[in-house]
């Protein structure tokens, strides 16, 4: 059968299902997704710590992310979003092989004034340039100041995009190549799959250039 005459058996209208179908067909046809394992601190002084998995580079000129965190249940802002509007900060850090099991336990709901670093046995170390303690098992951090964030829907888990300007880059050097870049098979970075399943970068090819 040519692609042409294919015939699907879903055809979905996303504005006819629930918003949490919907983030349940997104989640596994959109893979796979990096994950920004973001570090906050309140203004009171508690540090955040939690993961996102809509999450991507948006340039080099100027450095700069995006990850994107939705609301409560109840419509409101979570306490990373709500640190970064506050304090204009986040850190990103990369998550491995190592710690994806803290990383994933960092996802639980936890009270405000509670610290998952502390909770989930995870080391805080101060940033370089920004007021934020980054994640001490993590071999990078990407220290980010807010540059603009949007607000798509206000409701129950609506979503929200921060767009972050990188503004320093740690990176351990027992993951960095001999060309002074990060060596993949040293990172060891893991992604976000459907479900409650992750995957490695471990498998990775090249495609012959045809030109």
């Amino acid at each position: 059968m040519s692609a042409e005459s294919r015939e699907f058996s879903m055809e979905l209208d996303p504005s006819s299902l629930r918003p949490s179908l919907v983030y349940q067909h997104l989640v596994r046809i959109i893979v796979p997704r990096p994950i920004a394992w973001v570090s906050t601190r309140s203004a009171s002084g508690i540090d955040n710590l939690a993961p996102f998995s809509f999450f991507s580079g948006v340039g080099s000129r100027p450095p700069s992310l995006l990850f994107c965190p939705a609301n409560d249940r109840h419509g409101r802002h979570k306490d990373t979003l709500r640190n970064v509007l506050e304090t204009r900060e986040f850190c990103v850090n990369v998550c491995t092989d190592a710690s994806v099991a803290s990383m994933d336990e960092t996802a639980g709901e936890f009270p405000a004034c509670e610290s998952e670093f502390e909770k989930c046995g995870l080391t805080a170390v101060d940033a370089a340039k920004v007021s934020v303690s980054r994640v001490a098992e993590s071999p990078v951090h990407i220290e980010c100041e807010l540059m603009n964030w949007f607000c798509l829907d206000d409701g129950p888990g609506g979503s929200n995009i921060v767009i972050g300007r990188i503004v320093h880059l740690s990176i351990d050097d027992a993951v960095i190549d001999e060309g002074g870049f990060v060596d993949p098979n040293q990172l060891r970075a893991v992604g976000r799959m459907g479900g409650e399943e992750y995957c490695r970068t471990r498998d990775r090819f090249r495609v012959d250039d045809h030109s």
